[in-house]
């Protein structure tokens, strides 16, 4: 029934050598477990603090990006809106001066110029908070700048 492992002569002094030290460094994590039981806190054992520092460093970069992937579809979904907002706006200007109407310039229009200032705001608070107060970003590098302050 046992499993009988053959190991050349030169092997088998090291497998047990190395069996050994194996289990006496699981005993010697037994005994700091106890004994950091005993002495910390349970919030403040530090072979726990450690364990939570590697769980986050190796969920840090998934989370990385996923947040780029968010920012990117947001940003997406912003530009689509735009796209719609502004073709939409520009139908309706048509239609209006097809009809006799006359269409609201950019300033008349004053749900366009909110629009406009919302996103120009948007654009100045991103760029000061990553520093980069230079006015020739686009609009697809706003939230690239947002997320390298963030990050």
């Amino acid at each position: 029934m046992g499993h009988v492992s053959e190991h050349h002569e030169a092997t088998d002094g090291l497998v047990k050598l190395l069996t050994k030290a194996n289990h006496d460094l699981t005993v010697v994590q037994h005994r700091l477990e106890r004994e950091f039981q005993q002495i910390y806190p349970e919030n403040a054992n530090p072979m726990k603090l450690v364990s939570r520092i590697k769980k986050i460093q190796e969920e840090l970069s998934t989370l990385e990006d996923q947040c780029r992937e968010l920012l990117s579809a947001k940003q997406d979904l912003i530009d689509q809106a735009r796209t719609s907002l502004v073709g939409n706006r520009n139908l309706v200007q048509r239609m209006e001066a097809s009809i006799g109407i006359s269409p609201n310039t950019d300033s008349e229009d004053s749900a366009f110029a909110n629009f406009n200032q919302i996103i120009d705001e948007w654009t100045v608070q991103v760029r000061s908070k990553t520093g980069d107060e230079k006015h020739d970003s686009d609009s697809e590098d706003i939230n690239q700048l947002l997320f390298s302050a963030i990050v």
